[in-house]
This record gives structure tokens, sequence and C-alpha cells, in this order.
């Protein structure tokens, strides 16, 4: 495979990132344009095997130090290692990614409450566990950054999922403002309809879905640090994303509904 070359976006001293769910879709991408500038890397997710191999693929292709912690999320004990690795003041972490997440097929009553409550753990307790002990950790050592992977359903009516999403938009916007101060930058990282294994996962039919819609893994990162480096607080990646987003503000709660309920 031929290396991606670097953008000036990320032309910056080289730090650690920590990535949530980094072994595929998002994270995966995060982790290749990251180590493709230089950046070490900490990748957090549940297959141990799969870590060690995209672990080794990474610093083989890139040669930067990959460590890897394997971590049930949904887990106190699990989350709380990645606390511990972000409050690590021997080994600073300057870039910390809260990717880790996926998709309930049905809707809220339908589903059962245990399926729904680890769904909104995963979107927002672990986030914002893990974002509570990186930002003290990063305003002790100077500065860092927080990118949170919500989605553009946060701006509509789509159930538990928007919900979540909205949340963290939310708490980034609020965030970015209030740590600015403290050299902490926080991104709600919002993207449309991704070729990744979200969908696959959900085993949801994704035919329907016009081809025009579908943003690649690589636009969404590049647009995602970016952003994180510009130091805003929102990025909806693409324009025809954030023309839905305009769009869904303004028209009926029932039109969006509809239209949002068939994917991510």
């Amino acid at each position: 495979m031929v290396e991606r070359p670097r953008t000036s976006e990320l032309d910056t001293p080289a730090y650690t990132a920590l990535i949530t769910g980094a072994t595929s879709g998002l994270g995966a991408e995060f982790a290749q344009q990251l180590a493709a500038s230089g950046h070490s890397l900490v990748l957090v997710a549940r297959d141990e095997a799969r870590l060690e191999r995209v672990a080794n693929e990474l610093h083989t292709r890139y040669a930067v130090p990959v460590e890897i912690l394997s971590a049930d999320l949904l887990t106190d004990d699990g989350a709380a290692r990645v606390v511990q690795r972000l409050q690590d003041a021997s080994r600073p972490i300057s870039m910390l990614i809260n990717n880790a997440g996926y998709g309930l097929r049905g809707n809220f009553a339908d589903n059962a409450w245990e399926d729904e409550l680890a769904h909104l753990r995963i979107h927002t307790e672990v986030p914002l566990r893990l974002a509570h002990a990186a930002i003290n950790a990063m305003a002790n050592m100077g500065g860092g950054r927080i990118i949170n992977v919500a989605s553009v359903a946060a701006f509509t009516p789509r159930g538990t999922y928007s919900a979540a999403k909205a949340l963290m938009v939310n708490f980034s916007r609020w965030a970015n403002v209030f740590y600015k101060d403290r050299g902490v930058h926080v991104l709600a990282l919002c993207p449309g309809f991704v070729k990744t294994e979200f969908h696959e996962r959900m085993e949801m039919d994704t035919k329907f879905i016009p081809e025009w819609s579908w943003l690649t893994a690589e636009q969404v990162v590049r647009e995602g640090l970016t952003a994180s480096h510009a130091g805003v607080s929102v990025s909806i990646p693409s324009t025809k994303y954030r023309a839905a987003a305009t769009l869904a503000r303004m028209a009926p709660d029932s039109l969006v509904e509809k239209i949002a309920r068939r994917g991510r």
C-alpha cells in the first residue's frame, strides 16, 4: 500500500493519540492518518488479536510507536484502565479520539431496555468519562485535543442514537469554549453515511441508500483532524451534509424523521 502524504494541518510536532474503537471503520482510519503523520498511538478495542495485527501493520508501515490496550469500555474495569492510561503523566496523551460505538436496529420501545442502556452508555457515559480524565490530564501538561465522533443524526429526530449524539455535540460545543483557556480543544465530528462496518454490524440493508450520499472514511477523518487543529467545536464533513443539517433544523420533524430513520 502506498503511504498517504502528510497534510499541512497535521504537520505538527509528534504527539500521542489514544483512539477507542481503533481496529475498524473511522477508528482505524484515524490511526492510519495519524501514524502516517508521525504520531504515536494507543489503540483501544475489545479484540486483542485484532489490535495486535493492526498495531503491527501500522508500526511496520510508518515506524511509529503503537501501544495496544484491550478493554471492554462497557465494563468498569475496562473503562478504568483506559482512564488510568489517559492520566499517566509519564506517558502523556495529547489527543483523545472517542470513536467506539454501534447502532441498534429497532426502535426504542421495541428494543430490550438492557440493549438501549448499553447503547446509551457507549455513546455518552463512556466518552464523557474518558473526556473527564483527558481534560484534567491535558490541562496539567499544557493542552491537548479531544475528538468526539458524533453524527449528523445529532441534528435530526432519530431515536436514542440521535439523542445520544446530540448530547455529545452540545457537550463538545461547551467544552471547547470553557476549556480553551487551559489549552484543551474539543470537537464533535458529525459525519453522515460513511463506508465502514457500522451498518454491517447492525445487519442493515443499505441498498436503498443513494451512492452519492456515502462519504469515505478517509475524507471524514481528514476533515475531522483539520477541524480539530483549527480549534472549532463542530465539524460536519462535506458540503452536502452541512446543507442537510441546516435543512433539518427548518423542515418539519415528521419529514426529517422519515428521512433520518434510514441510517446513521
